[in-house]
């Protein structure tokens, strides 16, 4: 019995290792895994395209001939750094917005293998990225990302790809254009299909 007790308790340290790995201290779940609390349709008699798939996956689907919405969360941030992972077919297109205005951009354009104000992980129409960091249309990308004030720092599959960039507009498709007052994230979900899993965001100080 005595070593059966022990083989569950390392059994239990074991999982409680591995889960604990994966909490990162200040960062808190922008998407539970299960359902779209904390969220919200940006028009909310568009067309819901999103559903949650099984592996805590948040996926868009935008079908030939229809027009999906996009998808925001109910609370506002001002300083933070953000962290997400995303699937994109390739020639899909989406966006991750920082504040609600602030697009960086999401494209499956790994076989053109350039960068572009409108590419893969752009500060959309506003800076290309400074290196070409875009994964295959079947796989999971990683991003990073950093506002404090009006600067806006990427990292794109462990790649730096704007390293405190000033920007002091919206960059299309925004929220608003209150770009000196807090804002949420929001998911581009009217382009095309794209799915995003472990969102997480952990707030700055106000500087």
């Amino acid at each position: 019995m005595k070593r059966l007790g022990l083989s569950v308790m390392g059994l239990m340290i074991g999982c409680v290792a591995v889960f604990g790995a994966a909490v990162e201290p200040g960062f808190e779940p922008l998407f539970n895994g299960k359902d779209l609390t904390g969220w919200k349709l940006r028009n909310p008699k568009g067309h819901n395209s999103w559903t949650v798939e099984p592996g805590g996956v948040l996926k868009n689907t935008v079908n030939k001939g229809e027009h999906g919405t996009d998808l925001v969360t109910e609370k506002k941030y001002w300083n933070f750094t953000v962290r997400y992972e995303f699937m994109v077919p390739d020639d899909s297109n989406s966006g991750f917005y920082l504040r609600g205005r602030h697009e960086i951009q999401i494209l499956g354009d790994f076989k053109g293998g350039k960068t572009s104000a409108g590419g893969n992980g752009a500060i959309y129409a506003f800076k290309a990225p400074d290196v070409f960091a875009s994964k295959p249309g079947n796989e999971w990308q990683t991003v990073e990302a950093t506002m404090v004030g009006d600067q806006i720092t990427v990292k794109l599959n462990g790649k730096t790809i704007h390293d405190r960039v000033v920007c002091r507009r919206a960059t299309g498709s925004e929220i608003d254009n209150k770009v000196n007052e807090p804002g949420p994230i929001f998911l581009q979900g009217d382009h095309g299909t794209v799915a995003f899993r472990n969102m997480r965001i952990r707030e700055l100080p106000k500087e």
